[in-house]
């Protein structure tokens, strides 16, 4: 016995579990390519920071077959990247409506909730449940400035998804 306390034995906050996965997925993102095949593209970009996402989609039927995402060099902060690295997981083998649903509770969780909170309180774990490994963006909402950066990959999501939706029913 060293007289040191055991690290396990401190209890770790949600806001450090937190920022160890958005900085995982900004260090080794998920879905980070280009796509051959794409059934639709959409850019986001963010005016404030000069951030820029660009998303691909490919639908099978009413299903995301696959989505990716790239940030042009020198162009994303580690929280546009996070969010777009863990939405391409969040919504792949999901159905277009599935989507669009994950993509109104994601919008409503940053600004929405953000609204109807104490802003001095941290975020409660409670707050979406159904969110799953995207609930960690809740405390994101208390730095408004920081909202666009974690949302700009879902709004050219949701573009890329119209546009897809759109060409496969011949509009």
């Amino acid at each position: 016995m060293t007289g040191f306390p055991s690290p396990a034995a401190e209890p770790v906050r949600p806001e450090e579990l937190y920022q160890s996965v958005i900085l995982d997925h900004n260090r080794r993102p998920r879905n980070y390519r280009e796509m051959e095949g794409a059934d639709a593209r959409a850019e986001g970009k963010n005016p404030n920071c000069g951030d820029k996402v660009i998303v691909w989609l490919r639908l099978e039927g009413d299903t995301v077959a696959d989505v990716s995402f790239r940030v042009p060099p020198g162009e994303g902060c580690a929280i546009s990247r996070a969010s777009a690295s863990i939405m391409t997981t969040a919504v792949k083998g999901k159905s277009v409506v599935e989507v669009e649903a994950l993509f109104a509770r994601f919008i409503n969780l940053l600004t929405v909730q953000r609204a109807a909170r104490d802003p001095n309180e941290s975020p409660a774990p409670t707050s979406a449940p159904d969110l799953g490994s995207l609930e960690v963006f809740s405390g994101v909402s208390r730095f408004p400035h920081r909202v666009k950066c974690a949302t700009m990959a879902w709004h050219a999501l949701h573009s890329a998804l119209r546009e897809a939706v759109a060409s496969a029913h011949g509009a």
